[in-house]
C-alpha cells in the first residue's frame, strides 16, 4: 500500500540556511531573513501586491498595482476586472502558487480595498491566506 509522502523543498531541511528576505524591511541591521518555503512565498506575494506598475526596475509589469487602483472609481467592474488582472500575473511571476479564493472587498465610501487571497503552494502541502487592505 503506497502512503502520500509530505514534499518539502530541499532548502527547508537545513534550518540554518535562509530562504528569502522578510518584508518590511525595518530591522536594526539590514533585513530579517526567512527560512522556510512557507515564509518566503508569502513575502514575495506581500511584495507582489504592494509593488506598483513600472516601479521596479527591467520588470515593469510586476505589481498588483493596487495604489494606484484606489484613485479610480470603484465599481463592480472594476473589481472584477483587477482580480483578473490580478489571476494573471500571479500565475505568471508565481507559478508554483495555486490560488484558492481571491476576493476583492469594496469600501467605496473611504476609498478603500481589501484583498484577501487564500493560496496553496504545488506539491509542498503548504497553504496560507494573505490579507491586505489599502486606502
Amino acid at each position: 500500500m503506497a502512503y502520500g509522502a509530505k514534499k518539502i523543498f530541499p532548502i527547508d531541511t537545513q534550518p540554518g540556511t535562509a530562504v528569502g528576505v522578510s518584508i518590511p524591511f525595518n530591522a536594526p541591521n539590514v533585513f530579517f531573513q526567512t527560512y522556510t518555503t512557507k515564509d518566503a512565498v508569502r513575502n514575495n506575494l506581500l511584495n507582489y501586491f504592494l509593488t506598483n506598475k513600472t516601479e521596479r526596475y527591467l520588470n515593469v509589469s510586476f505589481g498588483a498595482n493596487l495604489r494606484a487602483f484606489i484613485f479610480e472609481q470603484i465599481t463592480n467592474g472594476n473589481i472584477e476586472g483587477l482580480k483578473e488582472d490580478i489571476q494573471s500575473q500571479l500565475s505568471l511571476y508565481f507559478p508554483n502558487v495555486i490560488v484558492a479564493s481571491l476576493n476583492i472587498y469594496q469600501n467605496p465610501d473611504d476609498n478603500e480595498i481589501t484583498v484577501e487571497l487564500k493560496y496553496n503552494v504545488r506539491d509542498t502541502g503548504i497553504s496560507d491566506q494573505l490579507q491586505i487592505s489599502f486606502q
